[in-house]
């Protein structure tokens, strides 16, 4: 029997509530039966600033899905050699789960660079795609980029409150010593202080 399956992927650096949101939203507004988070092995398009290192971002962010409905994790761009492509995660997620369809979920801002990625005519074939707006993005930006690759009909929207937190906020808090309660899972917050990340006090 097949399966709708999202697919939310990031540096998660760390992951935070803002990204559960959206996987929760994502979820429900486009009625999967999953949806997959995978962190980023070697990004193509920019530097992961710090790098706490792939395996542990992996770690982070499957401590923030723990016990989550619906959620999972995937460490197959961690697990691969050289840039983490997204088509190429798409095919290898297809091989995975044969028969499933696959949803590419992204935010305005993501959406609005697709061209630039590698092959992102495949990531349309292999995936529908479905944007979620974000604060100061156009969506009708987006759907010029979709348009002109073939896909507009295909994109499908994802209404969520606006979050007005990043992983950069994150970092910066535990670098200053604040406290980030209520921005991560109580599990990520946990294993940042334990493993020292971001420049927290172990």
């Amino acid at each position: 029997m097949s399966s709708s399956v999202g697919v939310l992927g990031g540096a998660f650096n760390p992951p935070h509530i803002g990204h559960l949101l959206l996987a929760q939203e994502a979820l429900v507004a486009l009625r999967l039966d999953e949806i997959v988070l995978v962190p980023t092995g070697v990004a193509p398009h920019k530097v992961i600033e710090p790098e706490p290192g792939a395996d542990l971002r992996l770690e982070l962010t499957a401590a923030a899905a723990a016990g989550a409905p619906g959620l999972s994790v995937s460490g197959l761009e961690v697990g691969r050699e050289g840039p983490s492509f997204a088509f190429r995660t798409l095919e290898l997620l297809g091989d995975e789960r044969p028969g499933s369809k696959l949803t590419f979920v992204m935010g305005a801002d993501v959406a609005s660079g697709l061209e630039r990625w590698e092959r992102p005519e495949r990531v349309l074939e292999l995936a529908g795609v479905a944007v979620a707006a974000r604060p100061g993005f156009d969506l009708g930006e987006v759907d010029a980029v979709l348009g002109r690759l073939g896909s507009r009909e295909r994109a499908e929207r994802i209404e969520m409150p606006p979050v007005g937190i990043s992983s950069t906020l994150v970092r910066e808090r535990v670098a200053a010593g604040l406290p980030i309660r209520w921005m991560v899972p109580e599990t990520v917050e946990r294993l940042i202080g334990d493993r020292g990340l971001y420049g927290a006090s172990a």
